[in-house]
């Protein structure tokens, strides 16, 4: 069974593809034509956000692909810049206008705005936070969750919310695998999400993951998306190429040995 059919079930009981197509940096006009080719290869899960200003693009692919609206899983995000109630509350009907349906999936895009990375908005994030219990218990959308969320950050939100997130959206790849932050989403049934699982491409000319590739017969890219699934996160893989959106789902024909696996988990480079 191809793996663009197998899915995680968050602890909500909401399934979730194990694999999904991101949008970050694809223009409004480009992500129409990438997600169409994406969702042609395969592709149920879909991942934008507002601050990448191409929503009304990925909408309008999906709209078009003559799949029923419950076949595509839609994960958008409010920015990173807006914080509080009702700011939250607005912004999401925003990505409702721009997607031209409800996503299923709305995560608070990162914990401090990006000018101000590390500050401390904890209190702004409660406020946001009672934004998305209020949509999520009116139905409005099936999932809610956090990005580039530290533990500290979650629990502020434990601390003071009444509903536990779903889903983390984390950097997470060979060589930055942010350890703290899974065990402590492990412990909470928080599912990660691994945003650049590839890097940003940086991992692919890497003459050590080369060498484990060849040995399975795999692209590097193949092998990363393959790593992040046996580490039980959620790949979101980038590309605008479709030969290449097809192979980095070609991945249920080979596993990474335990071996592999502990030499995988030992990189330390973040291919900067």
């Amino acid at each position: 069974m191809s793996i663009l059919n197998e899915n995680y079930t968050l602890y909500n009981g909401v399934s979730i593809p194990k694999i999904g197509f991101g949008t970050w940096q694809i223009p409004n006009e480009q992500a129409f034509t990438s997600v169409t080719d994406a969702l042609r290869a395969g592709y149920r899960h879909i991942d934008t956000a507002l601050a990448y200003d191409n929503e009304e693009g990925v909408g309008r692919a999906i709209r078009e692909s003559g799949l029923r609206r419950e076949e595509v899983f839609i994960t958008s995000k409010l920015p990173a810049e807006i914080k509080g109630y009702d700011k939250a509350l607005e912004a999401f009907e925003r990505t409702f206008r721009n997607l031209g349906t409800l996503p299923d999936l709305y995560l608070i895009h990162a914990p401090w705005p990006w000018a101000d990375k590390g500050g401390d908005y904890n209190a702004q994030n409660v406020q946001s936070w009672k934004a998305f219990e209020k949509l999520y218990n009116n139905g409005r959308i099936r999932a809610i969750g956090v990005s580039n969320f530290s533990p500290a950050n979650i629990q502020a939100l434990l601390d003071n919310c009444e509903i536990v997130p779903m889903a983390n959206q984390i950097a997470f790849h060979v060589g930055r695998t942010q350890e703290e932050y899974v065990a402590f989403c492990n412990k909470h049934n928080i599912l990660v999400e691994a945003y650049s699982p590839l890097a940003t491409g940086r991992a692919l000319g890497d003459k050590q993951l080369n060498k484990i590739a060849q040995s399975y017969g795999v692209s590097v890219a193949q092998l990363l998306i393959r790593f992040a699934l046996q580490r039980g996160t959620l790949p979101l893989p980038k590309t605008t190429t479709f030969e290449r959106m097809v192979e980095n789902t070609q991945i249920e024909k080979f596993s990474i040995s335990t071996s592999d696996m502990e030499i995988l988990n030992s990189i330390k480079s973040e291919y900067r």
